[in-house]
């Protein structure tokens, strides 16, 4: 099984390297809109879609995240799309701060059942896997590959972190009737890995200078950054629970077999699209700041 595990892990990263530093930016979208029709199609089971209907509906994402993806590359190129463009995504962004913030938690502490209402898992899916898909997608144009590698480490150094501290030490468990598995000397390793990952990633920039390119002090632009990365690494864990509840809930133990040893498309992204969520949260609060305060 670690066998299996370790060249499944090899050959995705190597996919996603390939992906992130040689594919065009038509191929990347496609890649990305891969990433959520698999997901989605996941995401049918969870909801207790039948087989047809799991199909439809990732077939359905992955066609609305490429369609989007395209529109959002190139709607400021059009002038007549640029403020529907806006007020769009503006809103789309504080519906999912408003769901990973104030709903996921609600649904966690009440455990709301997700096959209940099919139309609602369908809507759900479509919050929780597609907008996180066009932050990654994004990400690679505006920060660079490297910065959307720097996201994908800081969620995979919080989940590396919890899992060691948390065989180390045990420990109350954070969530038992969700996911048995985690402890909260787990969740605080997670936070202990993230912060000096945050600091080896501010001093690799400020090496670089880029904080006094930017004129910002670096004690602010210290706090800032942490603050940042513990917010993301707390959401990863929110992320994670939410997929365990639902498995739990479903009677799964994985999302799909596609992945060999490591389960399905959801289960390696169950954090990351909650982080990557929040990420473009954040962005939109950070512009809508900006206008608002010192325009």
């Amino acid at each position: 099984m670690l066998k299996t595990r370790i060249i499944t892990a090899t050959v995705l990263l190597a996919g996603l390297l390939l992906a992130l530093f040689f594919l065009p930016p038509l191929p990347w979208a496609g890649f990305c809109s891969l990433i959520c029709a698999l997901a989605a199609w996941e995401w049918g089971a969870l909801a207790g879609f039948g087989s047809k209907l799991r199909v439809v509906y990732g077939i359905a994402l992955g066609c609305l995240c490429l369609y989007l993806l395209l529109l959002a590359s190139d709607y400021f190129s059009q002038p007549g799309f640029q403020v529907f463009g806006s007020v769009f995504f503006s809103v789309t962004w504080f519906a999912i701060g408003i769901f990973w913030l104030l709903i996921v938690p609600f649904w966690l502490r009440h455990k709301w059942l997700l096959n209940s209402r099919p139309w609602c898992a369908a809507l759900i899916g479509i919050i929780v896997l597609v907008p996180p898909m066009f932050v990654f997608f994004m990400l690679r144009y505006s920060t660079g590959p490297w910065g959307v590698l720097a996201v994908c480490a800081l969620v995979w150094v919080a989940d590396i972190a919890a899992y060691f501290s948390g065989r180390a030490f045990g420990g109350k468990k954070l969530a038992p009737s969700i996911s048995p598995g985690k402890t909260w000397a787990g969740a605080i390793g997670g936070m202990v890995g993230v912060l000096l990952y945050c600091n080896a990633v501010f001093v690799s920039l400020f090496s670089f200078g880029w904080y006094a390119a930017k004129g910002v002090s670096t004690w602010w632009a210290l706090l800032i950054l942490q603050f940042l990365f513990m917010s993301l690494a707390t959401l990863s864990i929110v992320g994670d629970l939410f997929e365990s509840l639902l498995k739990r809930q479903a009677g799964m133990k994985d999302s799909s077999n596609l992945l060999p040893g490591h389960g399905g498309v959801l289960d390696r992204v169950d954090s990351l699209v909650s982080t990557l969520g929040f990420i473009g949260f954040i962005s939109e609060v950070h512009w809508f700041f900006l206008f608002y305060f010192f325009s």
